[in-house]
C-alpha cells in the first residue's frame, strides 16, 4: 500500500529541490479550432521563471517566457493564441492540427535550479465527411422530390388536354353547327 501512495505522489509532484510542478491531467485531447488549458501549478523558492516549449517530431519552438508579475514574453508564433497564467499553467486557443505534439514546462528558480515537467496534446481534426453525406443525401433528394412534382404537374395538365380533346370530340353538336352554317 505505502508503494501505491508514493508513487502516486510523485506522479502528481515532480520535485528538485525546492520545485514542485503539479499537474492533474497530462495527456490532453482536443479537436482543432478548440482551446486547451495545460494546467499546472508551480511552487518554488522565489519567484520562477516559466518556459513553455513545443516539440513535435524534429521541431523544437519555444512558446514563450515568463515570471509572474515580472514580465511576459510570447513569441510571434504564438503571440495571439497563448494566454500565461501566474501559477505556470498556459492556455492556447484556436488549436491547429500541427499544435498536436508535446509540450514542456521548464521552471528556473533564481538560485539556477531547474525542473521540467511534459504534457501531450493530441489534435483532432474534425471530420465533415458524415455532415457532407447528409447533405448530399438530403440535396438528391430534393432534387428527386422536385422532379416527381414536376412530372406529376406535367402528366395533369396533358391528362386534362387529352380529357378536353375527347369531350370536344364526342360533341356531335359541335360539327353540326360548322356544317349549318356554311350552306
Amino acid at each position: 500500500m505505502d508503494r501505491i501512495a508514493h508513487f502516486r505522489l510523485h506522479a502528481e509532484f515532480k520535485t528538485t529541490g525546492a520545485i514542485s510542478i503539479n499537474s492533474p491531467q497530462r495527456s490532453l485531447t482536443r479537436s482543432v479550432q478548440e482551446d486547451v488549458f495545460f494546467s499546472v501549478d508551480v511552487a518554488c523558492i522565489g519567484i520562477p521563471t516559466i518556459q513553455w516549449t513545443f516539440m513535435s517530431g524534429a521541431v523544437s519552438r519555444t512558446i514563450g517566457t515568463w515570471q509572474p508579475g515580472v514580465y511576459t514574453n510570447i513569441t510571434v508564433d504564438y503571440s495571439s493564441r497563448v494566454q500565461p497564467y501566474r501559477n505556470g499553467s498556459m492556455g492556447l486557443s484556436d488549436l491547429r492540427l500541427q499544435d498536436g505534439g508535446y509540450y514542456v514546462i521548464t521552471v528556473t528558480e533564481t538560485t539556477g535550479n531547474s525542473k521540467d515537467a511534459g504534457h501531450v496534446l493530441k489534435v483532432n481534426e474534425v471530420l465533415y465527411e458524415d455532415l457532407q453525406y447528409l447533405s448530399v443525401s438530403a440535396l438528391a433528394l430534393a432534387c428527386l422530390a422536385g422532379l416527381l412534382m414536376l412530372s406529376m404537374w406535367l402528366l395533369d395538365k396533358a391528362y386534362r388536354k387529352i380529357v378536353a380533346w375527347r369531350r370536344r370530340k364526342q360533341m356531335p353538336g359541335k360539327a353540326n353547327v360548322k356544317n349549318k352554317s356554311v350552306k
